[in-house]
């Protein structure tokens, strides 16, 4: 096995170091380098750590679900929604209201797009909770 040194000035690493050119024709021999490093108090001296991942792992090999394509369906319909919810002059205030009523108490959402998110995400799931 390979020992990796890092400079003194190097605190963390984490990330692709290599990354796989997909438009290249030589992409399927191409390989990403992902490297970690971390310094913590554990027994291990081991921390710094490197994966090699080729393109082929990217690449699924079993059909989607009935599962994955409800979700993947929910997904772009709800993603849809919140673009027009947040767009809608008739809307806006109201949200706005709701929104800070909801965002300090607990389990509020922080952010306007989370809050709508989860105004779409309810709409969508009762209409399609029976059928």
């Amino acid at each position: 096995m390979a020992a990796v040194e890092w400079a003194d000035a190097i605190k963390t690493v984490s990330g692709a170091l290599v990354k796989i050119n997909k438009k290249s024709p030589h992409a399927k021999d191409q390989k990403m380098v992902l490297g970690t490093h971390r310094k913590a108090a554990t027994s291990s001296k081991i921390c710094s750590r490197l994966y090699l991942r080729g393109l082929s792992s990217l690449t699924r090999t079993t059909p989607l679900s009935a599962d994955e394509t409800a979700a993947r369906n929910r997904f772009i319909e709800v993603q849809a929604a919140v673009r027009l919810r947040a767009k809608d002059l008739s809307k806006v205030s109201a949200d706005q209201a709701a929104f800070l009523a909801q965002k300090d108490t607990a389990g509020g959402k922080k952010t306007m797009r989370a809050f709508l998110w989860k105004l779409e995400g309810d709409l969508y799931d009762q209409s399609h909770s029976n059928g």
